[in-house]
């Protein structure tokens, strides 16, 4: 019997989509690829495949996880077996520097970013910038790792010198253009099957990277940003969203080969539009959900129910 194969490596976070399939009845099998086998001399079970692997699989001790994965949606595709995110978009998942490159071949505006490896170059990186405030981030990241805002030059010097120095686990750190918003509010359009399902804006007061499903927080113990917290709900999904930016986004995730993601931009004060995130991991806040009576999970597990029928 044909059924949906899940390819991951947190159950945590996989749970909400199974209890829908459930829901609808639909067959699925999860496959948990934190370690296996790729045997190449068998062929993939008949089916179809949808890949949730996530970047920051080695902050739970799954290192290679994503490797594996890699691996094995080759695999699947070798075969010819259908795979939603497949393995351009795990690709785009592990590296901010492919999602940046791409975006802006797109024409699609992303902050300025310079990647580096080697304290020393993550100095030289900075000052080659030319521009402060900055941010450091992760090149294979997810949770907001790696995250901090600095003023200065010395006060990066300081971090990078420093016992809480972050090494990122591809040894690439991002130094990128801050961009603030006056309301402090980031937004995450979530698509599914491709296409715009619904945009939710993100309160960054107590932390200017947030996750959704979780509402990681990162501080900025080297330069806090001062500001007050204002008593808002962290996630807050809303309609006003312009329709040539999402339609943009859909034409891009086409391009990318990418089913399934939720991409986050900010608004700078000008009222200048800059994208810095996509998540083909995509998770979804249950509160935020629950008022605008809109379920990711929900509308991903009839994609996956119409794509299995269509097998």
């Amino acid at each position: 019997m044909k059924k949906i194969y899940i390819i991951h490596e947190n159950d945590e976070w996989t749970d909400h989509l199974t209890s829908r399939l459930d829901e609808l009845q639909v067959p699925y099998e999860t496959w948990h690829l934190h370690e296996g086998i790729i045997d190449l001399t068998s062929t993939p079970p008949e089916g179809v495949f949808y890949n949730r692997m996530s970047a920051s699989s080695h902050t739970r001790g799954h290192r290679f996880a994503p490797e594996l994965a890699a691996s094995v949606i080759t695999w699947l595709e070798s075969h010819g077996r259908k795979v939603l995110n497949g393995s351009h978009a795990l690709s785009l998942e592990v590296s901010k520097v492919k999602q940046y490159a791409l975006l802006e071949k797109s024409g699609i505006k992303t902050p300025n970013t310079i990647g580096a490896v080697g304290k020393e170059n993550i100095i030289t990186a900075a000052e080659k910038l030319g521009t402060t405030p900055f941010i450091t981030k992760h090149n294979r990241a997810g949770k907001g790792l790696g995250v901090q805002l600095f003023q200065t030059i010395e006060s990066l010097k300081t971090y990078v010198s420093s016992n809480s120095f972050e090494e990122p686990v591809d040894g690439i750190t991002l130094i990128q253009q801050y961009i603030k918003s006056e309301d402090q509010i980031i937004t995450r359009a979530e698509f599914i099957g491709g296409k715009f399902y619904y945009a939710v804006k993100v309160d960054t007061s107590e932390g200017f990277e947030l996750c959704p499903a979780d509402a990681c927080q990162i501080g900025d113990a080297f330069c806090p940003v001062g500001e007050e917290t204002q008593k808002r709900p962290k996630f807050e999904i809303t309609d006003e969203v312009d329709a040539e930016q999402m339609d943009k986004y859909e034409k891009f995730l086409k391009y990318a080969g990418i089913d399934v993601a939720g991409i986050e931009f900010i608004k700078d004060a000008d009222g200048r539009v800059y994208t810095y995130d996509i998540n083909t991991n995509t998770n979804y806040n249950a509160d935020a959900e629950g008022i605008a009576g809109k379920y990711g999970m929900l509308q991903l597990a009839k994609l996956l129910q119409e794509q299995l029928n269509l097998a």
